[in-house]
């Protein structure tokens, strides 16, 4: 079976509350790009294990219900105390009633969570590095070390990250990038959602210490580089539920992919289809394997040319 590390510094505590014909409906949920990630990799069959730092008496509650995901779990006791957010989706929408990104990681919680997501990711065939909930809340530079250590030896690292963060990754170099073109814009990096300008970015971010790249956009076709040639990456069409966790799940998907050994072009139209897949439905990265299998063959890859 494929290894995949996920390394997810901060989790969070997860409270929604939904409308249901009984009446209001509680979920509690660990939660967080990186445990959202996990979730996906191992619905689509790899073996993950996933590397958090956890603390205080939400932290406790963020470990328990990570002993119910199908994913091995490696935590780090903190000395401060863990994130959490609580929205009320009631009337339809998703609205933020109270949220707290977590504590930042003291140095003493970031030298044991940085040997453990090296011990791992070493481990792994594939590891991937998600970002905090804010940015503040892990340094930049642990992930330029991260990715740096981890290729050095022979690691393909998957990156999904903006801001500092992003570029602290590109110095350590990854095996693949996915960014949104949002986070492109607001960080300077493109001055549009043209075509023309997030083919431009990626070559740049190519430069920069990116092997791969794909470029999510929302319900326009993906931008994707791969080698010298970029490449548009249609979509499946389907009814939006909502719209949270489908770049994690892109990520996802290109990540598991290649942990098995597939190529370049399978990994984008996996990465896809579990993208597309994940809008249907409220539960972030999720997804059934045979779905997204049966829609990665409908995901289409064309040069930027229009070929």
């Amino acid at each position: 079976m494929s290894a995949v590390m996920v390394f997810a510094p901060v989790p969070q505590l997860t409270v929604t509350i939904e409308e249901a014909d009984a009446g209001p409906e509680l979920h509690v949920h660990p939660g967080g790009q990186g445990v959202w990630q996990a979730r996906m990799c191992a619905g689509l069959g790899a073996d993950v294990t996933l590397c958090a730092a956890v603390g205080g008496e939400i932290g406790d509650a963020v470990a328990a219900l990570l002993d119910h995901e199908d994913i091995e779990v490696r935590t780090v006791r903190r000395a401060s105390g863990t994130g959490w957010y609580v929205h009320d989706r009631r009337d339809g929408s998703r609205d933020t009633v109270a949220e707290f990104a977590g504590a930042p990681l003291g140095r003493h919680d970031l030298d044991e969570l940085y040997s453990t997501a090296l011990a791992e990711g070493l481990r792994a065939d594939v590891s991937i590095l998600s970002g905090p909930a804010a940015p503040e809340v892990v340094p930049a530079e642990v992930y330029r070390r991260l990715a740096a250590d981890l290729g050095k030896h022979g690691g393909a690292v998957v990156a999904d990250l903006s801001g500092d963060h992003l570029t602290a990754v590109l110095e350590g170099g990854v095996a693949f990038l996915k960014v949104s073109h949002e986070e492109l814009i607001d960080a300077g990096r493109a001055d549009d959602d043209s075509d023309e300008s997030l083919i431009r970015a990626a070559h740049e971010l190519r430069d920069q210490g990116a092997r791969s790249v794909l470029i999510s956009r929302a319900d326009r076709p993906g931008i994707a580089l791969v080698e010298d040639e970029a490449l548009l990456v249609d979509l499946p069409a389907l009814q939006v539920v909502d719209h949270r966790g489908a770049g994690d799940s892109m990520t996802a998907g290109v990540a598991t992919v290649l942990a098995r050994g597939g190529d370049l072009r399978e990994a984008l139209r996996t990465g896809a289809a579990a993208g597309a897949l994940n809008v249907t439905r409220h539960g972030l990265g999720t997804g059934r394997h045979e779905a997204i299998t049966e829609l990665a063959g409908r995901v289409r890859l064309r040069t930027a040319d229009g070929s």
